[in-house]
């Protein structure tokens, strides 16, 4: 197998966050097992999405300025083309409960920053398995 039929074989990821630091750990600890879509903001990731790319999983920060994580979580969950798309959430917030309870979307996971890379890997290979 090349190289091109090993990216194709791999899970794609869109990571969606502002903090350039977490996003690089995020491409740090997934990048061998997946394949990365990383994008800055909710906007750029939902304009990547409308392009007609579908994730096998969507990782989003939910404080983002211009167009944030619960603006993006709204439109891919009421869009019929995304809405089953496994999503786990990352908080910088420690009120976790509160956070919960303002996301009327069904996610797949919130997790609080800074994350515990072994956890999330296992949440994402739980989801995406």
């Amino acid at each position: 197998m090349n190289l091109s039929d090993a990216t194709k074989s791999k899970k794609r990821i869109l990571l969606v966050d502002d903090e350039i630091s977490i996003l690089k750990l995020l491409e740090f600890v997934l990048q061998n097992d997946y394949e990365l879509i990383i994008k800055s903001n909710g906007f750029d990731a939902l304009s990547w999405l409308d392009n007609g790319n579908i994730p096998d999983l969507i990782i989003s920060d939910l404080e983002m300025p211009y167009f944030d994580g619960s603006d993006f979580l709204r439109a891919v969950k009421v869009s019929g083309y995304y809405r089953n798309i496994p999503i786990i959430v990352l908080s910088g917030s420690s009120a976790i409960e509160q956070i919960e309870s303002k996301i009327p979307y069904n996610i797949n996971g919130l997790v609080p920053k800074p994350f515990n890379p072994t956890l999330l890997k296992e949440k994402i290979k739980t989801l995406l398995n």
